[in-house]
């Protein structure tokens, strides 16, 4: 079986995470964020994964050298030469994903973390004929989204885009099992598969829709990407207790490296990953946040609500909190106050930033 994931967007809603290295590659739970899907489609059965790349290339080319062998699936980049939509790099990788044999193929959003239903998606799939099939999930407000409309065997009847009154409560949730035959109505141009292209399946009686029922979020801004954190370790804790940390200062889900150092009466959690290579001082409070690869923080700081970008240095008797995102290499000098301060790479604050802004 084969995969296509869509990798080409700019992750401007991610900076200036994204300013050092493409979203996909953005650590999630202490590893690149686009390894959790494609394990999932390992197990789903998937031998190769092509990714739908417009940004940053060489980065993903080398990305994909060093993580090929680990993950025992070949990996292949179908490069746009413009923004292709989501629909248009199904056009440009059809050979890849047309086997000739009408073998289904997986079609995944990047940014999507989700307990992945994939073979169970797939079987819904088959056993319908279908030639498209979503994977939807279910909100609380579905006025703010385009709602599925679907019958109870899953046939999608239409979408309503950001619905007035109620008409249903199940989402696009960014993953898709689509059979060969679905390349035919797909021309070489940028164009959609949500707007363009599942209308027209739908219209033939030929799309369907599965729900998720874990938990499922879009993780391309940093709001979202510390829920999904919150969402993913609540998962963690009920099919992988064993991998998350225990012990004295530890409360709650805390996901934590074996080569990371951590001082004497820390505080840690809940809902905080630390990646490899951190050095975290004594007295440190840490909860809802992500610490990744290389970073120092320093004796009795708190973050809260915060991303801290790779390599970066946090002094003594600091705070930050109320969704701060530090790029790579950021140096915050001692006794500092950050409230939801953005900064960019390779800068070096050295006041307090006590309202939300962005240090450029």
């Amino acid at each position: 079986m084969r995969a296509l994931i869509l990798v080409g967007g700019y992750g401007t809603r991610l900076r200036p995470l994204t300013l050092s290295c493409p979203k996909p590659l953005v650590e999630f739970a202490n590893k690149p964020m686009i390894i959790h899907q494609i394990e999932a489609l390992k197990q789903a059965g998937c031998t190769e994964v092509v990714l739908a790349i417009n940004y940053q290339p060489e980065v993903m080319m080398g990305f994909i050298e060093e993580w090929q062998e680990k993950l025992g699936v070949k990996i292949v980049c179908s490069q746009e030469k413009e923004p292709m939509g989501t629909a248009g790099p199904l056009a440009l990788a059809r050979e890849t994903l047309d086997d000739g044999k009408g073998t289904p193929f997986f079609v995944l959003n990047s940014d999507v973390i989700c307990d992945y239903p994939l073979k169970d998606m797939l079987d819904f799939h088959k056993a319908r004929g279908a030639e498209a099939t979503i994977l939807v999930t279910k909100v609380d407000d579905p006025t703010k989204y385009g709602v599925v409309v679907m019958d109870e065997y899953g046939q999608v009847q239409r979408f309503v885009e950001k619905p007035k009154e109620f008409v249903g409560d199940k989402i696009n949730a960014g993953i898709y099992v689509c059979s060969p035959s679905i390349l035919k109505r797909i021309e070489l141009r940028p164009t959609s598969i949500e707007r363009e292209v599942f209308p027209h399946v739908a219209a033939d009686n030929m799309l369907y829709a599965y729900t998720l029922n874990g938990y499922w979020m879009d993780v391309g801004q940093p709001k979202d990407y510390l829920k999904g954190l919150h969402l993913y370790l609540d998962s963690m804790a009920i099919r992988q207790a064993a991998s998350l940390a225990h012990g004295p200062g530890i409360s709650g889900n805390v996901l934590v490296d074996p080569t990371a150092k951590i001082g004497e009466g820390c505080l840690i959690g809940p809902d905080v990953s630390i990646s490899a290579g951190c050095v975290i001082g004594n007295g440190v409070r840490l909860s809802h946040c992500v610490i990744m690869r290389g970073v120092q923080i320093k004796d009795h700081t708190k973050v809260d609500l915060s991303i801290i970008g790779w390599g970066s240095r946090v002094g003594t008797w600091s705070r930050l909190e109320n969704h701060c995102v530090l790029g790579e290499d950021v140096q915050c000098k001692d006794e500092l106050y950050l409230n939801g301060a953005v900064v960019l790479p390779h800068k070096e604050i050295k006041d307090s930033v006590p309202s939300p802004a962005i240090i450029l």
